[in-house]
């Protein structure tokens, strides 16, 4: 295990520049909950369980339209939950990382709880592929205004109903937050294609430069991160993966090495 550990500590030391990418897996040391499967999921949101509700029926732009105060009765408990809730220790152990590094790095997440730019991460060097749930728009317009959600969302926990939702500014409809949900059509990408358009600019300006990519908590459930992090290697002639995840935690060795522990656990080993 050691040996193991020493060898990705000499992987980052090499390393000119660094990507980390992070996915649910990434905040369940902050105390936010764990939504693998159904049975985690209801474990957070019972009420739902008893509509026979999964985390990918209520995942659905639809919910806006048919019953909005269920659909911000959820996304506004995870909005007031991610607010509430404070990054933990190893965003610290990147952030110091990333510093000895003269802050040559970029984010790639799949979450959309803000913890990233919350902990103190630059929020020109993230890259949220699936947008942030601190943002909203229009249900009817791809392409209209996006805004900050400033306000907490008040809900009824024992009826587990929305009593105020967000409207658009434009047009005084429901609003919806700012995310990429299943079958989801109508999302405004203009946000996430801004991000992704900086990060774009940066692999440019760092195309002769040593990566060392850091996944942190990346399941195999919705496989974005992961299957970043393996396509990156394969295209790329100096980049290594660090892989940390205490379940999928398999990497063929030709694209990385993996440590089978959660995020918290795994940057303290390698970055302390």
């Amino acid at each position: 295990m050691q040996e193991k550990i020493d060898k990705i500590k000499k992987i980052i030391a090499e390393a000119d520049a660094v990507i980390i990418t992070a996915g649910a897996g990434m905040g369940v040391d902050s105390g936010l909950p764990d939504f693998r499967g159904d049975l985690g999921f209801w474990r957070a949101y019972p009420l739902l369980r008893d509509k026979n509700l999964s985390f990918e029926d209520m995942a659905n732009p639809q919910w806006f339209f048919d019953d909005p105060k269920l659909a911000w009765a959820f996304y506004g408990h995870r909005l007031n939950l991610y607010k509430k809730t404070e990054p933990h220790e190893g965003f610290r152990l990147l952030l110091d990382l990333v510093k000895s590094k003269n802050e040559n790095y970029f984010v790639y997440t799949s979450n959309v709880d803000g913890h990233f730019a919350k902990a103190g991460f630059s929020e020109e060097k993230i890259y949220e592929c699936h947008g942030s749930i601190h943002y909203s728009q229009c249900i009817h317009k791809r392409d209209g205004a996006i805004w900050q959600t400033c306000s907490d969302i008040q809900v009824d926990e024992e009826k587990f109903i929305a009593l105020d939702m967000p409207v658009c500014p434009e047009c005084g409809c429901v609003s919806r937050p700012n995310i990429v949900m299943f079958y989801d059509w109508m999302v405004n990408t203009r946000r996430i294609n801004e991000q992704y358009r900086r990060y774009e600019a940066w692999l440019e300006q760092n195309k002769d430069s040593r990566f060392a990519i850091i996944e942190l908590g990346a399941g195999l459930a919705v496989p974005t991160i992961r299957n970043f992090g393996e396509k990156f290697v394969k295209r790329s002639k100096k980049a290594t993966l660090i892989r940390i995840n205490p379940r999928d935690n398999y990497i063929s060795e030709y694209i990385g090495i993996s440590l089978k522990c959660g995020a918290l656990d795994g940057l303290r080993q390698i970055l302390c």
